[in-house]
This record gives structure tokens, C-alpha cells and sequence, in this order.
């Protein structure tokens, strides 16, 4: 743990640092001049952002209590940034819950301010027609707001920034889909929101007097329906003419399963996105703007907004994405350290090959692996695995990579996270597809005892029940041409990249 130096600003403790918002708050915080706690329940995760040595970071969990008592302790500013966003039946308990503890937490600390990042909620709309998500995150606001500690409640809609779950969504349909039969809710009004806009307000409100304790609703200045969104899109990518023919038989469920098929996006975020948009959702007030004043121009428009995000996708310039945040129910598991490991059986597929090249150059082909590049190995299969996945309600295999060239420990990477990363040394991946057990893939290089570069490659499963056992040798004739495939294909491409010129008489 390391103590950020100076003694300026409010000591702000940040939730969801790992997410899509909360990655980008910190840094925004700090160039405020504010020193950042960011509590996390895998510390590990945070490591390589490029602010992580300026933070103080804590493990521990919104819902253990203990955890965030500890996190509390000396705070000025508490961000509550957590939502249980596709994690299945009981999260309302779960965000009530964690909702509660940091409430209270906060005011047994002395904390003097709560600033939470929930849903705008639509005017006229009783509570139990809500989406059950939209609904939750209503209840969480309420929860803050009573705890006794100053809170305020920052009321959103749709999201437009590089990487967000809304943008992703709003980009893939209308670059992938040149006729789109659309659900009924895309002639609903919205009021996005550009995410530098949501960053500032949020940064706004560490600064509150304390006698607010309120929401407020937060919005761009364009108020439009989806379809106009679409069309808008269009326009600033230079895209030809889509036709959006909306139809109404497309239920929040199904918009949900559409979208899940056509974005990156995985059914489980996916739907409670569209629940939320089957109503009007329009700022009812922007008072906001008494305690954040908007900035020169005003606060940013639909169109800048999707410039700017395209720009930076462009420029490969991603800070976070919306898979920045660990998938709910995927594995998080991490790879046993013990060779002879008790814990039962442990499968391996474990290959090594000679590269005549320069270990960096070998570093170079493994750090890019995945996304646009692929997987060096049968295609098709692993397209297939994808889209099994997605049937099931996976990831699939089609998130991508935040950076075309380079990772994080944390980065999701189709349907793998980094688990380790050791620049020029070890690249180790879990898999968070839905499988009857825990799986590893690691890639590294080496030296061998004649100091040639030596590539290695390591499949790990650990089966879960007799299923996972049966999975394991089901596929196991194929791994010949998987993974023998991949270990090939990457060397071969490896002996492509170029190679540095060497002195004379010396070889590589």
C-alpha cells in the first residue's frame, strides 16, 4: 500500500475504481489536486494504471463490513460507484444491502460527504413499473440519502464516451446493420450524457456545501430518441443511410438477446440497458449547475461527444470499458501457485517451441494477441466458442481488447481477463466463459540453456464435477489442433516482426 504525497485537497475514497466510471473519476480527482483510497476487491487489478502509484489502494468489499469501516477511516468525500448489474436473482437484496453498510460506515467515520452515480428515473413512472434494475439503483440513491451523512445523488442516462456498455451498444448496431428492425423504445426520448460530463460533476461534488443532500438529474443538451441517436451516429462516422423500421414485438427480454447477438455487449447487461429505456428518460431539472457551473459552451453535445469518443478508439486511447469491470458470475479464481497442487485435479496442455528471433520480438506477438488479431489457431473454432458462449448467456468472444497494443493486468480480452502480466516475460489469462470448471492460458518467453529464445505455452482446466472431467477429454483431441496450432502460429509470426540489426558475428 502507498501513501500519496502532499497534504492538498480532500481525501477521497473511490468503489468501483476497476470500472468504467470509477477509472476514469480517479485520475480526474487527482488532477483536482484531491488525494484517492480506491478499495477494491482485487487490488492486483489496479496495478497497471498508469495513476496506480499515486493512489492508496485497499482490498475489501462493499458488502463486508469490517472492509469498509476500515476504508472509511480519515475519508472527506465517499464515491459509491457499484452496482450488481447483471449479477441474476437477488442483486436487489445485494445493492439494498451493500447500500446500507456503506451508509452507515461513512457516518460512523465522520465522513462529510456521499456522492453516488445512479439512473435518471422517469417522470410519472411509478416505482414498480420500473425496470428491476433501474428500480434498484432508485432504492440505492434513497438508502444514501437517509444514512445521515450529506449525499448527492447524480441521476444519468445514457452514457456516450469511448468503451461505455451504451456507446458500444449504439455503435455496433449502426455500423453492423444497415436495415435495422428495431424495438419499439428507439422512439422513446432520451438525454445522454458525454461520460467527461458525468467525470466533471462527479469531481463537482466533492466540493458541495454540507447542507445538500439531494438528487439531481444530469444530462447533455440534446434531448432525442434513440433512433435519432442512430441517425446522428451516422452522420459524425460518415456512415451510408440506415433504415430503422421499429416494430413492437420486440420485448425488453428479446431487445436484450438482439442486442446481445449483434454488440459485444452480453445479454445480462444488455437487457437491463433496454428495460431502462421503455420509458421517457429526460432531466426534470439541471440545478446542478448552481454548485458545478457548466463549462464554456455549455456542457457537451450528443455529436462532439461521439467525435470525441471515435476519436479516441481511433488513437487506440481507451482508458476503460465497460468490460473494465468484472463479468458477474464469471470465475475470479485465481491460478493455484502450488506445483503439486492439493486442491484436486488440475489438467494441463503445456507446449514449448524454439523462435529463432529476439525474446521483445516473440513479447510483441503474444501482448497482441486476441481482439482484431485473433488467436493464431483455427478461426472457425474459436468463433464457434464464441457463439456457444453467448447462447448460454457468456461473454463470447467478441469484447475485444481496450488497447491494440498493449494490456493491463484487469483488461478483459474476449473472453479471457488478464490475470498477470510481466512485461516481455509472462502473459497468464483466465477464462470467463461458461465452463464446468476454472481455466488458465498462459504465454511466456524464455531463454533455454543455450540462450535460444524458447516460446511456452500452458493450458490449465480444473474441472468441476464429473462434468468438467467430461468436458476436458471431450475436447481434448482437438487441442493438437488448437493449441498446437496457436503455439506454431505465433512463433511463425514472430519470425515476421523485424528484427533489430546486430553487431557483426553476433546472432540471436
Amino acid at each position: 500500500m502507498s501513501e500519496p504525497s502532499g497534504e492538498a485537497g480532500l481525501r477521497c475514497l473511490v468503489t468501483g475504481a476497476t470500472g468504467y466510471i470509477g477509472g476514469r473519476l480517479v485520475p480526474a480527482l487527482l488532477d483536482a489536486g484531491h488525494r484517492v483510497r480506491a478499495l477494491a476487491r482485487t487490488p492486483g487489478k489496479l496495478r497497471d494504471h498508469p495513476w496506480a502509484g499515486r493512489v492508496e489502494v485497499v482490498a475489501g468489499d462493499v458488502r463486508d463490513a469490517a472492509s469498509v469501516r476500515e476504508a472509511m477511516r480519515g475519508v472527506d468525500v465517499a464515491y459509491y460507484l457499484v452496482h450488481a448489474l447483471g449479477s441474476g436473482p437477488g442483486f436487489e437484496e445485494t445493492d439494498r444491502e451493500a447500500a446500507r453498510i456503506f451508509g452507515e460506515r461513512a457516518r460512523e467515520a465522520g465522513v462529510g460527504r456521499i456522492v453516488y452515480l445512479g439512473g435518471l428515473i422517469p417522470a410519472g413512472v411509478p416505482e414498480r413499473e420500473l425496470s428491476p434494475h433501474l428500480r434498484s439503483r432508485a432504492e440505492v440513491g434513497r438508502v444514501l440519502l437517509g444514512s445521515g451523512v450529506p449525499t448527492a445523488v447524480l441521476r444519468a442516462a445514457v452514457v456516450i464516451g469511448s468503451g461505455s456498455a451504451s456507446f458500444e451498444i449504439l455503435r455496433h448496431l449502426t455500423e453492423r446493420l444497415p436495415v435495422m428492425l428495431t424495438p419499439s423504445w428507439v422512439r422513446t426520448s432520451i438525454q445522454p450524457i458525454a461520460v467527461r460530463d458525468v467525470v466533471r460533476y462527479l469531481v463537482g461534488c466533492a466540493g458541495l456545501p454540507a447542507e445538500v443532500n439531494r438528487t439531481f438529474d444530469i444530462g447533455g443538451p440534446d434531448v432525442m430518441t434513440y433512433r435519432d441517436m442512430m441517425r446522428r451516429y451516422t452522420e459524425v462516422a460518415g456512415l451510408p443511410h440506415r433504415v430503422i423500421l421499429p416494430v413492437p414485438v420486440l420485448t425488453p427480454g428479446l431487445s436484450g438477446l438482439w442486442i446481445g447477438l449483434v454488440t459485444p455487449v452480453p445479454h445480462a447487461i444488455a437487457r437491463p440497458l433496454a428495460e431502462s429505456l421503455r420509458h421517457e428518460v429526460v432531466c426534470r431539472e439541471h440545478d446542478i449547475a448552481r454548485y458545478v457551473p457548466d463549462p464554456p459552451g455549455g456542457p457537451t453535445g450528443f455529436d462532439r461527444a461521439v467525435r470525441l469518443a471515435l476519436q479516441r478508439i481511433r488513437d487506440a486511447r481507451v482508458d476503460t470499458r465497460w468490460s473494465s469491470a468484472s463479468v458477474p458470475g464469471a470465475p475470479s479464481d485465481p491460478l493455484p501457485t502450488d506445483p503439486d497442487w492439493s486442491g484436486g485435479t488440475l489438467y494441463r496442455d503445456e507446449r514449448e517451441l524454439v523462435v529463432p528471433v529476439a525474446p521483445d520480438a516473440l513479447w510483441r506477438v503474444i501482448e497482441g494477441i486476441g481482439g482484431e488479431n485473433g488467436w493464431y489457431s483455427f478461426p472457425l473454432a474459436w468463433a464457434v466458442r464464441g457463439w456457444l458462449d453467448r447462447i448460454v448467456g457468456g461473454v463470447g468472444l467478441r469484447r475485444g481488447r481496450r488497447d491494440r497494443q498493449r494490456l493491463r493486468v484487469g483488461d478483459s480480452l474476449d473472453f479471457w481477463r488478464v490475470e498477470e502480466i510481466i512485461p516481455g516475460e509472462l502473459l497468464r489469462l483466465r477464462a470467463e466463459m461458461r465452463l464446468p470448471g476454472l481455466a488458465w492460458l498462459e504465454l511466456s518467453t524464455g531463454r533455454d540453456d543455450q540462450g535460444r529464445t524458447v516460446y511456452r505455452q500452458r493450458a490449465l482446466f480444473h474441472p468441476r464435477g464429473l462434468l468438467g472431467h467430461a468436458y476436458w477429454w471431450s475436447v481434448w483431441p482437438f487441442h493438437s489442433v488448437v493449441f498446437g496450432g496457436m503455439a506454431r502460429n505465433i512463433t511463425a509470426a514472430a519470425r515476421s516482426v523485424p528484427q533489430p540489426d546486430l553487431p557483426a558475428g553476433e546472432d540471436i
